[in-house]
């Protein structure tokens, strides 16, 4: 029995040390990674550095490009909104300003000025927006010191109507019928364009096809004239209403050869016409009639 318990003693021994040099081993094998890892980590930190920044880079240039194209796809969105838009109410913006007077949270107050045309007529806007409000969904908005700036010849059939839009600060109602006066105006414009191209030799237009006065010379009579005034006028309430008016100017000696009822009815004369045949029929026969006397 005591045999045997020396050989256990002894094999235990024999196993502790082999253990203990494992142990020291390991130790060994852990601390050379140590310093491999120290020694890579040392040769390479630049590497790896600029390795992690180039990738940093790639994915914050791919997060701008994603924004600048989805910016730009909004962008051409907005641009085909606003073509729409003109397109629809005849109204051109070129610019538009904004100011902040007053942001108090509940209430925020802001100066715009937006300039643009409408066809030919050019306009600028001046106003401020004030928007209170009312609870977490609700706002309420008000417009206060409108003040609008009309370049046009026509200034004068306009000055009530912008006074009345200024007074009641009617933004919708000045665009309305700046859109409507528009048309009309180039109603008149095309119609003029399209008499003197049609009858050179008869039709003149001294201000050009934008302005209210269309001429039609008698070819027989020597400074005798029809003038055709072709006006716009807009009520103080914004009615847009197209005048047209038949004038002559007839010299002393024609005035011999041509009964004074007949030259005075002229303008009457033509006043039926407009109500029976309408605006463009009516000044046609004026001409065509001037255009006959001329090959008799």
């Amino acid at each position: 029995m005591e045999k045997m318990s020396d050989d256990n003693t002894e094999e235990v021994m024999v196993l502790e040390s082999e253990i203990e040099r494992l142990q020291a081993e390991v130790e060994s094998l852990q601390h050379q990674k140590q310093e491999i890892n120290k020694d890579i980590t040392f040769h390479y930190s630049q590497q790896m550095e600029n390795a992690l920044v180039f990738m940093c880079g790639q994915r914050q240039e791919a997060g701008k490009e994603m924004v600048m194209s989805r910016l730009k796809e909004e962008l051409e969105e907005l641009e085909e909104d606003v073509k729409l838009q003109t397109e629809i109410n005849g109204i051109t913006l070129n610019s538009c300003t904004t100011k902040t007077l007053q942001n108090s949270g509940r209430k925020l107050v802001q100066q715009l000025s937006l300039s643009g045309n409408c066809s030919e007529l050019v306009f600028q806007v001046e106003f401020q927006l004030s928007e209170i409000k009312q609870d977490s969904e609700r706002s309420k908005r008000t417009i206060g010191d409108l003040n609008v700036v009309l370049d046009s010849s026509d200034l004068q059939n306009f000055s009530s109507f912008l006074s009345r839009v200024e007074e009641s600060r009617d933004l919708l109602l000045f665009f309305r019928t700046l859109r409507t006066f528009s048309d009309r105006c180039d109603d008149r414009s095309r119609t003029f364009q399209q008499f003197q191209d049609k009858y050179p030799s008869v039709v003149t237009l001294p201000g050009g096809p934008r302005s209210e006065v269309m001429t039609v010379n008698h070819p027989k009579l020597p400074g005798c004239m029809l003038f055709i005034h072709w006006s716009v006028d807009v009520s103080r309430e914004g009615i847009v209403m197209p005048k047209i008016n038949l004038l002559t100017k007839i010299p002393e000696r024609a005035l011999q050869l041509f009964p004074s009822q007949a030259v005075g009815g002229a303008a009457e004369a033509f006043e039926s016409l407009l109500r029976i045949l309408g605006p463009e029929a009516a000044l046609e026969s004026i001409i065509q009639a001037v255009s006959l006397s001329q090959e008799t």
